[in-house]
C-alpha cells in the first residue's frame, strides 16, 4: 500500500509540475503603419497555436497559396480586403469580420481600403506535421518572403501606429 501512495504522490507531483509550467501569455496589438509592404508582428505562441498582427499597405497582397498543416483564421481589425480562391471567386471583408481557412484551402487576398488593412492572424497546427509549410498552387514551397508571394520592400508611416 506504501508503494501506491508513493506512486500517487509522484503522479500528483508530475502534474502539478505541468500545470506550474503552463502559463498564460498578454500581449498587446500594436504595429507600425505602412505606404508600401507588409510586416507581421507575433502576439503570442504554444506548441500549436500563434497570432499575428499583420498590417499590409493599401493594394497590398500576397499570392496564392496554402497552408496543408494548418487551420487558421484572418479577422479585420482596420482597413478592408478581398479574398481569393483557387478558382478566383472573391468575398469581401471589412472591418470585424473575418474568414476562417482550413488546412489546404487554397487562397490569396489583397488589401483593399485607401487606409492600410489591419489584421490578426490565428493558426492552428492540424496533426503532427509542421504547420510552417506554405505552398503554391503546383504543390511546391512558397516562402512568405518570396516574389511569387508578392513581397515588396516596406516603407513605414513615421509616428503612425495601430494600437
Amino acid at each position: 500500500m506504501q508503494a501506491t501512495d508513493q506512486d500517487d504522490k509522484q503522479r500528483g507531483a508530475s502534474a502539478a509540475d505541468k500545470a506550474a509550467a503552463k502559463k498564460p501569455s498578454f500581449f498587446k496589438m500594436r504595429a507600425q503603419m505602412l505606404d508600401k509592404g507588409r510586416t507581421n508582428t507575433a502576439l503570442a505562441r504554444t506548441d500549436n497555436m500563434w497570432a499575428t498582427l499583420k498590417v499590409y499597405a493599401s493594394g497590398g497582397e500576397n499570392g496564392l497559396h496554402t497552408h496543408p498543416n494548418e487551420d487558421h483564421t484572418f479577422i479585420v481589425l482596420q482597413g478592408s480586403a478581398r479574398y481569393y480562391d483557387a478558382d478566383g471567386g472573391h468575398t469581401d471583408v471589412g472591418k470585424h469580420e473575418g474568414i476562417m481557412l482550413p488546412a489546404g484551402a487554397y487562397y490569396w487576398f489583397e488589401a483593399t481600403s485607401k487606409e492600410p488593412l489591419v489584421l490578426v492572424r490565428i493558426g492552428c497546427r492540424v496533426g503532427p506535421r509542421d504547420a510552417s509549410g506554405r505552398l503554391n498552387i503546383r504543390g511546391e514551397p512558397m516562402p512568405g518572403d518570396s516574389k511569387e508571394n508578392k513581397r515588396v520592400p516596406v516603407v513605414v508611416r513615421d509616428g503612425e501606429f495601430f494600437e
